[in-house]
Formats: structure tokens, C-alpha cells, sequence
């Protein structure tokens, strides 16, 4: 079984958001890594090179393989903000058809800029994808 390649570690996340080079995506990532702690009460950390996460949960398969991940995230990359939005997208059709403009994949919500959504909208988001990744989840393991 492969080993997973993201893993949470002790890089520095204000030290990585300083080095995104768009002046303007570099302040949209700080309001987002303030949203995100605000919503889960927790402290960033990086997990692999780019992606800044927070809190985390226990995860297992039918296949045996488990770990760790986080709650919730996001990630500067070229084309767009990624944020990680674990509960999927679903039971958020009410929140996502005020949002703004942005696309989604599994759990990945894209946007090119904060100023293309309602940050409302998107702190009640990661919000309620939170809660219910806290309510319907272990949390991971210590250590």
C-alpha cells in the first residue's frame, strides 16, 4: 500500500503564506487562514509543502488502510485558492447558490479571489462542513 504523501508536519504557515508572490492572493490567504481559525478554534499547520490545515480526524476504510486529516484547509495555488471543504458539497446547495463565483471538485472549493464570494457565506461553509466532520468523526489519533 503506498504511503500517503501528506502528511501533517512542523513547517512554518505564515513563513509559506509570505513566499505566495500575488500581493493579492497572498492577503486573501491570510483572511482565509483568520476565517479558518476563527471557525475551528485551532492553530494552523502545515500537512505536506502547500496545503495549510486545521484540526484534524481519524479516517478509516473498508480496506483497512487509516490515518489522519484535516478538517478543514486550503491551499495558493497557480490558477486559484483551494480550500478543503471534507464534508463534500451535498447537503450545502442553500450556501453554495449564494457563494459567489467558484468551482468545486470532491471535497475542493476553487476560487480565484476572496473578492469573487461572500466571505459570509463562506465562513457559515467551512462552518457547517466542521461541524459535521466533528460530529460524524473521531478525532485523530494523539501523539
Amino acid at each position: 500500500m503506498a504511503e500517503l504523501k501528506t502528511k501533517l508536519n512542523d513547517g512554518d504557515v505564515i513563513a509559506f503564506l509570505n513566499t505566495v508572490a500575488d500581493e493579492r492572493k497572498r492577503q486573501d490567504c491570510f483572511a482565509v487562514l483568520d476565517l479558518m481559525r476563527r471557525v475551528t478554534g485551532a492553530e494552523p499547520k502545515m500537512w505536506g509543502d502547500s496545503i495549510v490545515g486545521f484540526d484534524s480526524y481519524r479516517y478509516a476504510y473498508a480496506s483497512g488502510r487509516s490515518g489522519d486529516w484535516m478538517l478543514t484547509g486550503f491551499s495558493p495555488r497557480a490558477q486559484n485558492i483551494t480550500l478543503y471543504i471534507m464534508a463534500g458539497f451535498d447537503q450545502y446547495d442553500a450556501l453554495l447558490a449564494r457563494l459567489g463565483k467558484y468551482k468545486t471538485g470532491k471535497s475542493c472549493l476553487y476560487i480565484k479571489r476572496l473578492a469573487d464570494v461572500d466571505t459570509a457565506v463562506l465562513e457559515a461553509l467551512v462552518a457547517a462542513s466542521v461541524e459535521h466532520m466533528r460530529r460524524t468523526n473521531p478525532p485523530a489519533a494523539a501523539g
